[in-house]
């Protein structure tokens, strides 16, 4: 299987500030993960979305697969009482 491309929008730079910097490592080491299989056991589906989410300690990550393109794209990186707010 071939490895999937990693994108990310350009406010998770922003997302990505507010988060401690021991978590941003356990999270990009997560996100580089999803190369390899991203729809791994953990990965679950949004419901009425494209996107998925997967969890890292406190925080979540959603994310888009374009399988037309072996792209999976990074839209959000946030702590779980507010990421699903006002994508």
């Amino acid at each position: 299987m071939e490895k999937y491309k990693i994108t990310f929008k350009k406010s998770v730079a922003k997302d990505l500030s507010a988060i401690p910097k021991a978590d941003i490592y356990k999270i990009l080491a997560k996100i580089n993960t999803l190369a390899d299989n991203p729809r791994r056991v953990g990965a679950i589906k949004l419901s009425g979305q494209a996107l998925y989410r997967i969890r890292q300690g406190l925080y979540r990550i959603i994310y888009e697969i374009k399988d037309n393109e072996l792209v999976v794209q990074v839209i959000k990186i946030g702590h779980r009482s507010d990421v699903y707010k006002g994508k």
